[in-house]
């Protein structure tokens, strides 16, 4: 059994402020020297000599515990934070705001000498590269680490449904994310569907304390659902006076919709337990997002355009496009416009299909095209005419709307916002007709109930890496 080691808790956050701390003080002098010895410095000239740089420096070593402490108050420096590096690039890019605007507003108490504006703007820039690629090594470092079984902790699920048995494969699957699972425990009268059938059993509820000392265990990963909440406590109950964490994964539609907010109206309180996801505002900030976007990859890609609309017409008899009806906003119907990378008439015989694993009716180019998410490249002309968005819910045929609004809660809910070329299920691997399509929609919803500019650039971000690595697309 692996023992409890304690390296990752002292060593990955020593280096990730060492690696902070490296970052500031290289933005410091960096910008110190483009804004007076670059060639920056001839587009802006000095009104007098250059300033000595040890202001600079002083003012790098004033300002540096602050920053580390405006990092650590968005707990950036505790171990275990796997997380795909665009998002830790847009809190940085926060964090790193805050730390700019207080160094600025040292130098009204430190005034050696006047402080060049133009040096801030470029600490600005500069401290969120150094800082995001330092992080980066930090994070291939810390996932190294628990890749070869070091400092990982303990883990025991608790429960023995679906979502116990999608955390117990996910943490064997994936050992970077610092977690090393002994076993599973159940509840004591368990007669239901055993979905951890040949995983390690380790006992049952009332047990849990001799299998969390027999094993080591550090985390307690519960999966249960809230109506168990009896059982939960009893739980926590037996464990008082054990140093262990306690970490609940909450049913996922229940945590989506359980974002209950007080709105006061003339005096009066109300429960807000469902409200619109974007008023007019975001709306437009979204389409004129959606619009430059769309545009400038339009520009961009357009000798791609035009290659793959050739390679599609001398491969395949028919067209270069495919145009489907699909549903988008509120019910509404429209013509998705992909590149055709299937036989014509190819669902003559057979009706209306999802496309399948090898599929025989691929053109000779069609299975690279869909791999590699090349055939969707003409919807950028749907959301330049407003009818997608960049990111939201993927269209669907209304033969199988009207088929899955029957079959899956909730199903409708993806259709309160324009439907996108890619979405937040996709980039993470609910792509193909093989995956759940109510894990999807779950995904759709909360995208809807949890949308920004911020979580659309992420979703694009994620998107970039899903075409060139996903397993799922086909």
């Amino acid at each position: 059994m692996q023992k409890k080691s304690n390296t990752s808790e002292i060593l990955v956050p020593a280096i990730t402020i060492l690696s902070d701390l490296a970052a500031i003080e290289a933005s410091f002098l960096l910008s110190f020297w483009l804004r007076f010895y670059s060639p920056l410095s001839k587009i802006f000239p000095l009104d007098g000599p250059v300033p000595p740089i040890s202001g600079y420096i002083t003012l790098s070593l004033m300002a540096m515990p602050v920053w580390i402490l405006i990092f650590q108050s968005r707990k950036m420096y505790r171990p275990r934070r796997v997380v795909f590096i665009f998002d830790e690039f847009f809190l940085i890019g926060r964090l790193v705001t805050f730390g700019i605007i207080f160094s600025f507003g040292l130098i009204f108490f430190y005034r050696v000498f006047p402080y060049s504006r133009l040096v801030f703007v470029l600490l600005w820039i500069t401290t969120l590269i150094f800082i995001t690629f330092g992080r980066y090594i930090v994070l291939k470092i810390e996932k190294t680490l628990y890749n070869k079984g070091k400092a990982r902790r303990n883990a025991l699920v608790v429960g023995n449904n679906s979502a116990a048995k999608d955390i117990y494969d996910n943490f064997i699957k994936h050992p970077y994310a610092g977690y090393n699972i002994v076993g599973y425990i159940e509840e004591d009268d368990f007669d239901g569907e055993n979905f951890l059938e040949g995983r390690n059993r380790l006992g049952t509820f009332s047990g849990i304390l001799d299998a969390i000392k027999n094993n080591k265990v550090d985390t307690v990963l519960i999966a249960l659902p809230s109506k168990q909440n009896d059982e939960l406590f009893e739980l926590m109950r037996q464990c008082e006076g054990e140093n262990i964490e306690f970490l609940l994964a909450p049913d996922f539609l229940e945590m989506i919709t359980s974002s209950v907010r007080v709105q006061e109206i003339d005096s009066i309180p109300f429960l807000k337990i469902k409200s619109i996801p974007m008023n007019i505002w975001n709306k437009m900030v979204k389409r004129i997002f959606d619009f430059t976007f769309a545009l400038s990859v339009m520009i961009i890609s357009s000798p791609l355009f035009i290659m793959l609309a050739l390679a599609v017409k001398f491969t395949s008899r028919g067209p270069v496009f495919y145009r489907q009806e699909r549903v988008s906003m509120t019910g509404k119907n429209f013509r998705m416009i992909k590149f055709r990378s299937m036989v014509i008439n190819a669902e003559k015989e057979t009706g209306a299909v999802f496309v399948k694993k090898n599929d025989t009716r691929y053109t000779p180019i069609g299975e690279f095209l869909r791999k590699f998410s090349l055939d969707e490249l003409p919807q950028f002309i749907n959301v330049l005419r407003g009818e997608m968005s960049i990111v939201g819910p993927r269209p669907e045929r209304e033969h199988f709307v009207n088929l899955m609004k029957e079959k899956i809660p909730k199903y409708l809910e993806r259709h309160r916002v324009k439907c996108g070329i890619t979405g937040w299920a996709q980039v993470n691997g609910l792509r193909g007709s093989d995956t759940s399509i109510a894990e999807r929609i779950e995904y759709d919803i909360y995208y809807i109930e949890n949308w920004s500019v911020i979580f659309d650039l992420k979703i694009i971000m994620k998107t970039l890496k899903e075409m060139f690595f996903s397993k799922a697309a086909f």
